[in-house]
Parts: structure tokens; C-alpha cells; sequence
């Protein structure tokens, strides 16, 4: 098994750690890989009660591995497929989940976080969705998911402006649940998932089931022009030149092609 993504389990409660703290928890392929099997083999462990996933080293997670994505510029298929199926996998997974950000979760990071049922965040964390600054659309399922958690108003605003929001706003906007000091979120975190997995385990899976069956209509929403609008934009020259912009720590110069 890679350690890509690492996994502990104490007492029910099963620890998923991002582990490339040197690229601050980016997702390239390897990543992703893992992280879909960790949750795959956890689904199948009747020991675990409740899932936390954290990132190693300052940062939750900061989104797609963008020198990756610029290595893979021109290959068929599309490099955010791979984060979408891993965030759904997330997501259904059978066991309650809390994201413990005590960092940055930016773009897919950000989106990470929303895919796990519960979310605790140090007041250092900060929550962004810089696509527009890069050149990029955000995948439709992954506006969904925005939709959902924060409605249309804070979506707008957080997509339009690519800037990130700190830890108090998010809480404000309904992003994230608690808000607590660096220090005391591990304990924040653990106290949460201890009073979850004291619960009966079968009300806990009813009780998911139910959530992500009234939620489940938002699927059959067509969205193939929106798709071709994502690639269009993730294919043209502005993203290159965003990405390239990002990596060398630049202004990019979009031009609108």
C-alpha cells in the first residue's frame, strides 16, 4: 500500500492522513489512488465506527498536483476525474466521517473537507476555491457539492473571487461546524468521534443512508454542456498560463483563450 495516504485505527475510530506534507497534501495520482483504497478497505472493517481525515505537515490539503496536471497537459481523459470519483468514494463511505482541517484546504482540498460528513477547523485554517485564478471551472458535481453545503450566494462570492475565507467565516457561511484554537482541535476532534462511535453502529448507517438517499436526486441534474464548458476551459492557453503562473509564483496575463 502506498503512503500516499496513511491509516490508523484506535478504538473505533479510524485516522486517514494525507501524507506529502513537503507538497502540502496535493492531490497527484498516487495520492488519489490511495486514498480511494484506504476508504475501501475501511468500509470493509466492521471494527470502525467513525472516519477522520487529516492532512500531515501545515496544511489540510491544497488541491490538485499542479505541476501533474501541466506534466499531463495534452493526455486523453480528464485529470480531475480521478478527484471526483475519490470525493464521492468519500463520501459514501459507510462509516460517519469528520474532516479535521487544521490547515489550508484549498480547491479539491476545500472540497474534500465537504465530502466528508462533518468538518472541525482550527481558526488558522482558510478555505478556498481559486479556479477562476488559474483558468479553470469548477466540475460541476463539485459546484453541487458548494451548493449544497453553503447555497448560492457564498458559492458566487467564493468562486468569483478565488480568495480564500479564514476559519470564522467559513463557520458563519455553514462551511464548517466548529471552530476551535490549533492547539485544542486534535481534542476537538477526538471528543467528536468518540460521542459518534458511541452510538449504535446500525442507526449510524440508517441515518447516513437516509441523508445521502434524500440527496441523491441532484445526480440526475444534466450537465454535459457544462462539462464541455470545464474542458474547454481546462484545454485553453489561460490555464496553461494560470498553472504556470501558480508554479513560478507569478500574476498570470490572461488573455480570454
Amino acid at each position: 500500500m502506498s503512503d500516499e495516504v496513511l491509516c490508523a485505527i484506535d478504538g473505533g475510530v479510524a485516522t486517514v492522513t494525507l501524507n506529502r506534507p513537503g507538497q502540502r497534501n496535493d492531490m497527484n495520482s498516487a495520492l488519489v489512488a490511495s486514498l480511494r483504497d484506504r476508504f475501501e478497505e475501511l468500509d470493509a472493517n466492521r471494527d470502525v465506527r467513525v472516519v477522520v481525515v487529516r492532512g500531515a505537515g501545515p496544511a489540510f490539503c491544497s488541491g490538485m498536483d499542479l505541476k501533474e496536471m501541466e506534466e499531463r497537459r495534452g493526455a486523453q481523459g480528464d485529470p480531475e476525474g480521478g478527484v471526483i470519483e475519490v470525493l464521492g468514494r468519500v463520501e459514501r463511505s459507510r462509516h460517519p466521517t469528520i474532516a479535521m482541517v487544521h490547515g489550508d484546504a484549498i480547491a479539491g482540498g476545500c472540497e474534500l473537507a465537504l465530502h466528508c460528513d462533518l468538518r472541525v477547523a482550527a481558526e488558522v485554517a482558510r478555505f478556498g476555491m481559486p479556479l477562476a485564478r488559474i483558468g479553470l471551472v469548477v466540475p460541476f458535481v463539485l459546484g453541487q457539492k458548494l451548493i449544497e453545503i453553503i447555497g448560492p450566494a457564498h458559492t458566487r462570492h467564493l468562486l468569483f473571487t478565488g480568495q480564500p475565507i479564514d476559519a470564522r467565516r467559513a463557520y458563519e457561511i455553514g462551511m464548517v461546524h466548529q471552530v476551535v484554537p490549533a492547539d485544542d482541535l486534535p481534542a476537538a476532534v477526538q471528543t467528536l468521534a468518540r460521542r459518534i462511535a458511541d452510538n449504535a453502529p446500525l442507526s449510524l448507517a440508517g441515518i447516513k443512508a437516509s441523508i445521502l438517499r434524500a440527496t441523491s436526486a441532484q445526480e440526475q441534474i444534466a450537465h454535459a454542456d457544462l462539462d464541455a464548458a470545464a474542458t474547454k476551459a481546462r484545454t485553453s492557453a489561460d490555464a496553461q498560463e494560470g498553472r504556470l503562473a501558480m508554479l513560478e509564483k507569478r500574476k498570470p496575463a490572461f488573455r480570454g483563450e
